[in-house]
């Protein structure tokens, strides 16, 4: 539950908002509670047949009554909602920050749909913690010490009975319930967050699934744990109604007891005879107000399940760490220099990288070589500041002095270093939109220079939309070398003056990757380059200022270009 705790205080800022709810709940609440016990009143009296003036008070109290708790109760609700909303704002915007402080080196472990879930179903469902939890627990505390010590005034045996009977449904069915839906609860969030991410992957990977006739396969894994989501949520559904089974044992209880303490009170002559019926029947409507602590209680267990879940990503600590005072860029033009690099992913775990020394002058061009697993995508990350190096420096040189990019912010180096990925996220939308990224004031004509340089300007010119043709999902419209081209026209458009190309002709066949190559090479004339790539031969026809084959232990200088 430290989760929880945790997560209810980060809505501290808009405690005045929740004491608000709090306060309409409590006029709400009180205003059924004296629509009861004056109804009962009010009946009880006229059976006397009075002067009717003699009832008009409690007629209009009714009125009044009647009237309130449907004002109160809305005032209740939207301010309890406008409070937790407004926490849930600040939740989802701690979580965003985190992810883009996190990735991607700091999220490699959880799957997209899982972090889907996180930030969508766990947050939204976290509202309930104050909707259901905390306002109304607060709002039955006042209510129940206020209507108890009313009932005490009248018969103190039925106040009694009634305090007994709501300490039993505000504490021990909730801790009864808890333990017999815990299990489910606990499990809830679990199974939607790998059920979401389960379907992401089953839809994302459609086609492949087909072509490999494994659809029915993964379907099948789909209904499993549709299935134990449905067995968790079974077990949480079998404690709300043992729960309401037991309110409403504890509530009649207390009517029936607070009858015979009254009617004992009436023969003793310390009540009078339309009082009885205010001792029997208010403990109905101060009932009617815990009636919602059973089942919120219950899922506290799944609240805190959703806490933890989320606190596991707003907790990480960055995988980089930001200077203080980030020193200032030094003056162009820019190239790299690499001394004694190391880097792991976590301290325990064998180094991933084991980097010779190289030294790139502006300008130079550097080919990666080494197979899968060597390190060739984590020297990447280290170099757009992605994941701190373990060990060792990389240093950017400048034509007045050289900085170790760990002193300067992880925004300049990255407006400095672009890296092409290995495989470019294309969202769906246009391709203009999708090139623009990398600099989101960009012109039309500045689109299509970037384009043409990579050669994509004929292609971009037989689209009857032009920069406006949307590129499908993950870019599903487009070809590999499409993507690929695209991906060099946003780094291409930002401007920077290194760039560092990781695997840019995977899945691409022999011809389309040598032209792919080339066409790279010819764009970023002038410019520090860096080719990560286990199909040398690809590049093997062009000279390299530097070769670093890892797992070889060593640089293999080649001419100067």
């Amino acid at each position: 539950m430290t989760a929880l705790w945790r997560v209810a205080l980060m809505g501290r800022p808009l405690f005045g908002r929740m004491a608000l709810a709090v306060l309409a709940g409590v006029a709400a609440a009180g205003a059924a509670i004296g629509l009861t016990a004056t109804s009962a009143w009010l009946i009880s009296r006229a059976a006397e047949r009075p002067p009717v003036l003699y009832l008009m008070v409690a007629i209009t109290a009714v009125r009044a009554f009647g009237i309130s708790r449907g004002v109160f109760r809305y005032a209740e609700r939207l301010a309890s909602h406008d409070a937790a909303f407004r926490v849930l704002s600040r939740l989802r915007g701690r979580a965003y920050a985190r992810l883009e402080r996190l990735a991607p080196a700091g999220l490699a472990e959880f799957r997209s749909g899982d972090l889907l879930a996180r930030l969508v179903e766990d947050v939204d469902g976290l509202a309930d913690l104050w909707l259901r939890v905390l306002i109304p627990y607060s709002i039955a505390l006042v209510t129940v010490t206020v209507a108890v010590a009313a009932v005490w005034l009248l018969v103190p045996a039925a106040a009694i009975a009634l305090g007994a009977s709501l300490l039993f449904v505000a504490v021990v069915v909730p801790i009864f319930t808890i333990r017999v839906a815990h299990r489910g609860e606990r499990h809830i969030a679990g199974a939607r967050g790998e059920l979401a991410a389960a379907t992401v992957e089953v839809l994302a990977g459609a086609p492949e699934l087909l072509v490999a006739g494994a659809t029915e396969a993964r379907l099948a894994d789909l209904a499993a744990i549709d299935r134990r989501l449905a067995a968790a949520e079974s077990q949480t559904a079998a404690g709300s109604g043992l729960g309401a089974l037991l309110s409403g044992l504890a509530g009649g209880a207390a009517i029936w007891v607070g009858l015979l303490a009254g009617i004992a009170a009436l023969r003793g002559g310390s009540i009078e005879g339309v009082a009885l019926a205010v001792v029997a029947l208010t403990p109905i409507a101060v009932h009617e107000a815990v009636t919602g602590l059973v089942p919120a209680s219950q899922h506290l267990p799944g609240l805190a399940a959703m806490a933890g879940r989320l606190l596991d990503i707003t907790s990480r600590p960055d995988p980089v760490a930001e200077p203080v005072v980030p020193a200032p860029l030094p003056a162009g033009p820019y190239g790299l220099r690499c001394r004694g690099l190391r880097a792991r992913y976590c301290p325990e775990d064998p180094d991933a990288l084991v980097m010779p020394d190289i030294e790139l002058r502006p300008g130079e061009r550097l080919l990666m070589t080494g197979p899968s697993g060597s390190g060739k995508s984590t020297f990447a990350a280290i170099l757009v500041r992605f994941l701190e190096p373990s060990a060792g420096t990389v240093e950017l040189v400048g034509s007045d002095r050289s900085v170790d990019i760990r002193s300067l912010s992880g925004d300049d180096v990255r407006r400095l270093i672009c890296l092409c990925a290995q495989d470019p996220h294309i969202f769906d939308t246009s391709i203009g939109e999708n090139v623009r990224l990398a600099r989101p004031g960009a012109t039309d004509a500045e689109l299509l220079a970037a384009l043409s340089a990579a050669q994509l300007d004929g292609w971009i010119e037989s689209l009857p939309d032009g920069l406006a043709t949307m590129v499908g999902e993950h870019g599903a419209r487009l070809s590999g070398g499409q993507r690929q081209r695209l991906s060099l026209a946003r780094a291409l458009l930002a401007g920077a003056p290194v760039i560092v190309f990781d695997e840019p002709t995977e899945h691409l066949d022999e011809g389309m990757a040598g032209s792919l190559v080339a066409d790279l090479l010819s764009a970023t004339a002038g410019r520090t380059v860096i080719m990560i790539t286990h199909r040398p031969e690809l590049v093997g026809s062009t000279t390299w200022a530097t070769r670093v084959e890892l797992g070889a232990g060593q640089a293999i200088e080649a001419a100067s270009l």
